[in-house]
């Protein structure tokens, strides 16, 4: 008998401790641990942050569906780590141990890295689906603001590294003011620390650059690149560019009535600090088989995991953890994990595939990259209103497996199959 304990209720934690229940065996025990009691479906948060969507509408209570596949369910939050003693700490004062752990955290926001930033500063966010709602909801800032419209700016910061939200929303606004009618008062400008439009922290894929940059030709979307951004405050956001060699060019000050930028992540507290789990931002450090080195025991997915980019950039980016790319560290460590326990070694390995659908609110950009980071075997990327349709049939699609409790239906693994799109490397 093993306990394995997946600490995180988010896309890559909901569905980790699905898959273990069909790899593990039925003496071994699964305990998800989670500080919110529902899993909320991120990818739509664009859309709440316009009045799209809905808390209801995005979220599923956890405990019910966990009940149903017999996993049980913590509803607290971790507050410390202990991996000597395989224990975690929970905000309750309760505590939990395990023999094995698999971390599917998620991130800590670092809004409080840049002056005047985030929902409590000057600025919105998509982050969560509270945050969203704070913007879209009824009497939100996203209302006031087309009551009173004036210059928007959208984009990422330095060190951010999930920039296809930011992408999204940036479409998503310029749609919804075009519905309302009053784009025409509405000077919009996404500021980014991207080298280039259409980088999304991968160097790019297919042709992204041209293609968002033309989008935002055919919007009227100015842009700033390779930008450091200083400070927020009420009526502008402060920016400094800098060159290829990372020498400042210029700096701005960008009017902006209305804000959403992306911030850099970090590890939760709860186990940033810990030598050889996590490297200085508090990201698991992680082997091919997504275990830890020193802490043999522990596995981390996700946006929790520490991955380097691949290339230096003028300004600090990250490299971005997408939906199906965290779906193949998912499926590695659900078919390790019984290896290991029967003393055998570990033998799967992630492939890392990138396969993501940008909604613009009316037609949209999706793109393939096998494997995500460069060089790859598949670098492909399209754009139309066949990716609109696409991203709300992904949606129910998706929401309708957690609700059920299963991870991959056959059909979907089907037609994974037939597309050659692969989560384990070699399968």
């Amino acid at each position: 008998m093993a306990h394995v304990v997946v600490l995180g209720g988010g896309l890559g934690g909901t569905i980790q401790a699905y898959e273990l229940k069909e790899t593990l065996t039925r003496s071994d025990t699964i305990t998800l641990i989670s500080n919110k009691p529902y899993f909320q479906f991120t990818p739509s948060n664009p859309w709440a942050g316009v009045g799209w969507r809905s808390k209801d509408e995005i979220t599923i209570d956890l405990a019910p569906v966990m009940k149903r596949r017999g996993i049980e369910f913590i509803c607290d939050g971790a507050t410390k780590l202990v991996p000597e003693e395989n224990r975690i700490e929970l905000q309750s004062g309760a505590e939990v141990t395990y023999d094995y752990l698999i971390i599917a955290t998620g991130p800590e926001l670092a809004f409080d890295e840049i002056e005047g930033f985030g929902p409590e500063g000057h600025t919105n966010s998509v982050c969560t689906i509270e945050h969203a709602e704070k913007s879209g909801g009824k009497g939100g800032t996203w209302e006031a603001f087309c009551k009173n419209p004036g210059p928007i700016v959208v984009g990422a910061v330095q060190g951010a590294s999930c920039f296809g939200p930011a992408y999204e929303y940036l479409f998503t606004l310029d749609t919804d003011l075009r519905r309302r009618k009053i784009k025409h008062k509405v000077p919009m400008t996404f500021v980014t620390s991207e080298p280039y439009i259409g980088h999304l922290g991968l160097g790019g894929v297919g042709d992204t650059k041209s293609m968002l940059e033309s989008a935002m030709r055919d919007r009227d979307i100015k842009w700033i690149t390779n930008a450091r951004t200083d400070k927020f405050t009420d009526g502008a956001v402060h920016v400094t560019e800098f060159d290829e060699d990372g020498n400042e060019k210029k700096t701005h000050e960008v009017p902006a009535t209305y804000k959403m930028m992306l911030p850099a992540f970090r590890g939760i507290p709860a186990i940033r600090g810990i030598e050889g789990l996590v490297n200085p931002r508090g990201f698991v450090i992680v082997d091919e088989y997504q275990r830890n080195p020193k802490y043999r025991n522990i596995f981390g997915i996700g946006v929790a995991i520490a991955i380097a980019p691949p290339v230096a950039t003028p300004v600090a980016t990250g490299v971005p953890k997408t939906g199906f790319m965290i779906e193949s560290m998912v499926t590695a460590t659900a078919h390790n994990l019984p290896r290991i326990l029967a003393g055998e070694e570990p033998n799967n390995l992630p492939s890392w595939n990138a396969l993501c659908l940008a909604d613009f609110g009316d037609r949209g950009a999706a793109f393939l990259a096998m494997p995500q980071n460069p060089p790859r075997n598949v670098n492909w990327a399209s754009e139309g209103k066949w990716v609109h349709w696409a991203k709300l049939a992904f949606e129910w699609y998706f929401m309708r497996k957690v609700r059920k409790g299963v991870s991959e239906p056959w059909y979907e693994k089907t037609a994974m199959k037939i597309m050659k799109i692969n989560k384990i490397q070699g399968r």
